[in-house]
């Protein structure tokens, strides 16, 4: 039944990769599933951990094709890249080209001054301060 029944909804429902709002114009994703939290809809922490553990593998695969060096950092400055990535977009995190270069050298005191100069620093500035200390001292914050 469950195979029949994913096929029914899929036709009947559509299949949208991105939200969008339905015939009475509430916030949907996927096959019809609701997210407008006007009418209940949220996601399960199951949910949000799926999402989140493959936004993770997308950008750690993204860094390790842009920057050939990133697969050699240890676990908490591949942290701190990520993390950035996360928020700013892998192209945005690639807009730090003195930041990544600093990091590739091994200058891990210089990067982190670079990143606390920036104006993503003055953005998000507990963030920027914390992942600054990550990646100077190697160690997770």
């Amino acid at each position: 039944m469950i195979t029949e029944l994913t096929n029914q909804l899929r036709r009947d429902e559509g299949v949208k990769p991105s939200v969008y709002q339905d015939h009475l114009g509430f916030w949907t994703i996927g096959v019809g599933r609701l997210v407008d939290a006007r009418r209940g809809g949220v996601l399960r922490s199951d949910e949000i951990d799926y999402l989140l553990a493959n936004d993770i593998t997308d950008r750690i695969e993204s860094l390790t094709r842009l920057l050939p060096w990133f697969k050699d950092l240890d676990p908490a400055r591949q942290g701190v890249l990520v993390n950035m990535a996360f928020q700013l977009g892998t192209a945005g995190l690639m807009a730090f080209k003195q930041t990544l270069a600093a990091v590739e050298r091994g200058e891990y005191t210089d990067a982190a001054l670079l990143m606390a100069q920036s104006k993503w620093a003055s953005q998000t500035p507990e963030r920027a301060r914390r992942l600054a200390k990550q990646m100077k001292d190697g160690t997770w914050q």
